[in-house]
């Protein structure tokens, strides 16, 4: 199990779930936040912090927002960041990209 960042982070980016994150798993991408599937230990701390409700585990997250597990896993990827399991959230791993699904994002629903 691993928590997901969905939708309503898209250009929010409120910030407090990556302070409270006690393994500095959620990066800052340009217009959201990712949590780092493979560096998430589930406690649930961002979920509880969130603002705007975007965050879920991975299995409750709503049908309509289930490519959002592949955007946060794939963000660490190369084809966008290339970071791989950085190890850390910090000003090295803040990045102005974003998973196609969230740069091609005009509003609404996906």
């Amino acid at each position: 199990m691993t928590y997901v960042i969905t939708q309503p982070c898209i250009d929010v980016k409120d910030g407090a779930c990556q302070v409270a994150c006690p393994v500095e798993c959620i990066y800052e991408g340009g217009r959201m936040m990712y949590i780092q599937p493979s560096e998430c230990i589930a406690c649930g701390l961002c979920l509880s912090v969130c603002p705007v409700d975007a965050i879920f585990e991975d299995r409750d997250i709503p049908v309509d927002r289930r490519h959002f597990i592949s955007a946060n896993k794939e963000f660490f990827e190369d084809a966008v960041t290339g970071w791989g399991q950085p190890g850390g959230a910090g000003p090295k791993y803040r990045s102005e990209m974003d998973h196609p699904l969230v740069t091609s994002f005009q509003g609404g629903e996906h």
